[in-house]
């Protein structure tokens, strides 16, 4: 990373012309194909839609992210779970078991009035 911080940060000047004309209370999303632009703190309060290739999708900009780049925020792989049939029948009775814990409390809160 010695190299990066010697040549500076990365910002796009379109993104900074773009907020010069808004305010933060405004909720109009500014869209931008640029992913690696750094996250500065004039950007913060904002909401921008990132392009991840196929369609952009909305980031709200906080203080935690100054510093990081909006390709973080946006990922371009959409994640399909693993496993098959035996692993839905798993997710389905935890799911049961969830729903049955949580009738089994109602039930006593209700008995305790």
């Amino acid at each position: 990373m010695a190299r990066s911080l010697k040549k500076g940060l990365y910002v796009d000047e379109r993104l900074i012309k773009k907020i010069q004309n808004k305010r933060p209370e405004d909720k109009s999303q500014i869209k931008t194909w640029s992913r690696a632009s750094m996250i500065s703190p004039e950007m913060v309060g904002f909401t921008f839609a990132v392009h991840n290739g196929k369609d952009f999708l909305p980031v709200f900009v906080t203080e935690e992210m100054v510093g990081s780049r909006f390709g973080e925020f946006s990922p371009t792989r959409k994640f399909v779970r693993h496993g098959g049939k035996m692993q839905k029948e798993q997710e389905m009775a935890a799911k049961q078991k969830e729903l049955d814990a949580s009738k089994a409390t109602k039930v006593s809160v209700e008995a305790k009035k």
